[in-house]
């Protein structure tokens, strides 16, 4: 009978080893998302826009996902495409917003690394300059102007560089429209960034150059063929073009899409960070689209620019590895 039971002990400890998730120090189970690809020797890091929702509409669980996903590729940082937070941003660094629809949703560690953030339309309508203002108080949120640069180099390719120039689109967009509000846009401000921006793209010590901002020049959302979408393709895609910029990342459009139109550059919309709506792909070199909630997934190396999106049921929907 005692031999019995110390049989049975055994196989069922047996049993329960199989069973058990593979883990690491920090809780994650191995190959947390199934399918994500982890090219070696490579820049990675995450795209998230128009998210800030106190945890609604799905942002909890795209947060999750990032958190998984970071945490699997060794992520350096994390991207983000504005409307940070809606509906009208911050009020302040003391708003309840950075609470309840930041610290307390992107709470896995591998998400508390650098924060790159730009200005969309709605952090415009109370205060946008808190959002610059808060770098001085998080650890994480490094939003040191309202339009800036960071550059990275490339892992195992010291001298391969990776520049990513942020750009501030809503007083471009608000100028170009007609609208004066010198309050929020002021004077001569639009034209003090562009020439600012053509100094950093004439930049030829960077291997990638990487542009980010908040309203996007091709998308197969209800934007595709507004005034504005057009507008802002007619000033900044000449300039992309002309300095070989190899991806332009927006948000604004509330899915998931990759274009490569004729030319050069890639453009890629990561706006379904909480809210998801509908969209096709784009008639002029649509590659990719989905309506859903999720975020991307970067990564640079010297030869390649693998790029993959993943919904909030933390499922990789699409992959590409473009090659340069």
């Amino acid at each position: 009978m005692r031999v019995a039971i110390v049989l049975f002990l055994f196989f069922f400890a047996l049993q329960t080893n199989a069973q058990a998730p593979v883990v690491d120090d920090l809780g994650y189970r191995k190959d947390s998302i199934k399918g994500l690809a982890k090219p070696s020797n490579a820049l990675n890091f995450l795209v998230l826009g128009d998210w800030g929702r106190n945890g609604e509409n799905y942002q909890k669980e795209v947060a999750e996902g990032m958190g998984k996903a970071a945490h699997d590729i060794g992520a350096r940082f994390i991207i983000a495409t504005g409307d940070n937070f809606y509906p009208n941003g911050v009020a302040s660094t003391r708003d309840h917003h950075w609470l309840v629809s930041f610290e307390n949703i992107y709470t896995a560690q591998s998400l508390h690394f650098p924060w790159y953030p730009v200005l969309g339309n709605h952090d415009y309508l109370t205060n946008a300059q808190a959002q610059v203002d808060y770098s001085e108080l998080s650890s994480r949120w490094r939003m040191t102007s309202r339009y800036y640069t960071h550059t990275f180099n490339v892992p195992g390719q010291q001298k391969l560089k990776a520049k990513f120039i942020f750009i501030d689109t809503d007083p471009i967009e608000k100028q170009m429209r007609g609208e004066k509000n010198p309050a929020r846009y002021p004077e001569g401000g639009v034209e003090k960034q562009m020439t600012w921006l053509k100094e950093q793209l004439a930049d030829t010590t960077c291997h990638y150059k990487i542009v980010v901002g908040h309203h996007p020049l091709y998308t197969g959302g209800w934007r595709r063929n507004t005034d504005d979408t057009r507008r802002m393709r007619e000033l900044l895609e000449p300039l992309f073009l002309k300095h070989k910029v190899n991806a332009y990342i927006a948000g604004h459009e509330h899915h998931l899409e990759h274009t490569k139109p004729a030319g050069f550059t890639h453009h890629f919309i990561s706006g379904a960070g909480s809210e998801a709506r509908a969209v096709e792909k784009h008639p002029e070199g649509g590659v990719f689209a989905a309506g859903q909630q999720g975020f991307a997934v970067f990564s640079l190396s010297e030869k390649t620019m693998t790029v993959q999106f993943i919904n909030h049921k933390e499922e990789v929907i699409y992959k590409n590895e473009i090659r340069w």
